[in-house]
């Protein structure tokens, strides 16, 4: 086994740890099933044995009490919900777990800042939970509030979750249940975690914590830059060279997070840039603003796997970038920075060698969940390699990866060398 001691919490429960140790997190969320054609998205879907965990996205607060948010999360009129669907796939896989998810960005801060802001409100919200997520048959709640900022939230979000944890651990005296799981989904900018997280406090009442290791560049800054860097390119500024994967990481652990309850998010999508000069391509190149948007996910600078495969299946150029260990497309003045088959190997090699948890996934519904767009002849090629990688369950007879380098046009690009500046001294420079 990879961990001959462990320094988490007791987890009251055997259920957090499953066999061979890492943890493969899957987001699944309730608004896929709105994509057309090849996007749309159901639970039925999602392959039983794929992941580890499920963690539905997302669910709502309504007067300061855990709810639903889709008129079709819930069961009714003889109308299976997808909270249900959810849970069915437990039938194939037991050992499944499903949490759900309450926050996310478009959720805003400041329900959380009420619900957290006094003990009563917290309660109001723990015991609302408690047997929402029970008569649900989820396993656990992932708290994604983005972002806790500043020294009242600060303190309150760890207060909201001790009082979790400290409820959930009663509760499972009381039924004789496995107690629920406690997770939270955490950022990697710096500013973030160190204005809003007191990283050793919510470290030890969490289970696991989700790290969200991506969306570090995008249609915000008017240069191309990678969604998920595995490491930052030599490049960058010396602020952006903090933008990357494994500094995130070594960040949270050098803060007091301990690795192994570290779970470092994956994406199956890429951000995308609008090139000022279809010349001009490389990383850090002027952009002016994020890439088009694409047919089944409609959201500018932005694209889920698939409709990167459908770009690179198109026409587009690919480069493989040797430092950021990660790959990027072009097509005309489109840019669009992804992960494929190859840099999630490589990052799973990485998660071992640093003894991580596991790795999460945002999300289920954008890798080539159908198989009928990347080629390869696998369904989910993405979540596919990581489970290959750290759980060692192959993907199937015939799944190969596919070589983008070769199926689509590539450029191999020189890393540029920064010219060295050379010092004279200034005696020189005077006696001229």
């Amino acid at each position: 086994s990879r961990k001959s001691s462990s320094t988490a919490v007791s987890s009251g429960s055997s259920s957090s740890k499953d066999d061979s140790g890492y943890k493969i997190v899957c987001y699944y969320t309730n608004w896929s099933q709105y994509r057309t054609k090849i996007g749309k998205f159901l639970p039925e879907d999602i392959d039983p044995d794929l992941c580890t965990h499920i963690i539905f996205a997302f669910g709502w607060l309504k007067k300061g009490k855990l709810s639903s948010f889709e008129s079709n999360d819930e069961t009714k009129d003889g109308k299976v919900g997808l909270y249900d669907r959810i849970k069915n796939l437990k039938k194939a896989n037991p050992k499944l777990k499903t949490l759900l998810a309450i926050g996310g960005w478009s959720f805003g801060t400041q329900k959380f800042k009420d619900m957290s802001a006094s003990r009563y409100a917290r309660q109001t919200f723990i015991y609302s939970a408690i047997p929402f997520l029970r008569n649900r048959n989820f396993d656990g709640l992932d708290i994604d509030w983005e972002y806790p900022k500043g020294s009242d939230d600060k303190k309150n979000y760890v207060l909201l979750l001790k009082e979790l944890r400290e409820a959930f651990e009663a509760e499972a005296q009381e039924v004789k249940k496995p107690r629920l799981l406690l997770t939270a989904a955490v950022p990697v900018g710096p500013d973030n975690v160190k204005g809003g997280y007191d990283v050793p406090a919510v470290a030890s009442y969490l289970d696991f914590i989700n790290l969200m290791a991506y969306d570090f560049h995008g249609k915000w800054e008017r240069e191309t830059g990678h969604n998920a860097p595995l490491y930052a390119p030599s490049s960058d500024s010396e602020w952006r060279k903090q933008l990357s994967v494994d500094n995130a990481a070594s960040m949270w652990v050098r803060l007091g997070a301990p690795k192994e309850k570290l779970v470092v998010g994956m994406a199956t999508y890429g951000r995308t840039f609008t090139l000022s000069n279809s010349g001009n391509f490389k990383v850090n190149s002027p952009a002016s603003g994020g890439g088009k948007a694409g047919e089944y996910t409609k959201e500018s600078g932005f694209l889920a796997y698939y409709e990167v495969c459908e770009m690179l299946r198109n026409g587009a150029t690919y480069i493989w970038d040797e430092e950021m260990k990660v790959p990027y497309a072009v097509m005309g003045d489109q840019w669009v920075g992804f992960d494929d088959e190859r840099s999630i190997r490589n990052k799973m090699t990485w998660i071992k060698d640093h003894g991580y948890g596991g790795a999460m996934v945002w999300t289920v519904d954008m890798d080539d969940f159908s198989g009928s767009v990347c080629g390869g002849d696998v369904k989910y090629p993405l979540i596919g390699a990581m489970r290959e990688e750290l759980r060692g369950i192959k993907r199937g007879p015939n799944a190969k990866d596919v070589d983008w380098s070769k199926v689509a046009n590539s450029v191999s690009v020189e890393v540029a060398t920064k010219p060295v500046p050379i010092k004279i001294p200034v005696s020189e420079l005077l006696n001229k």
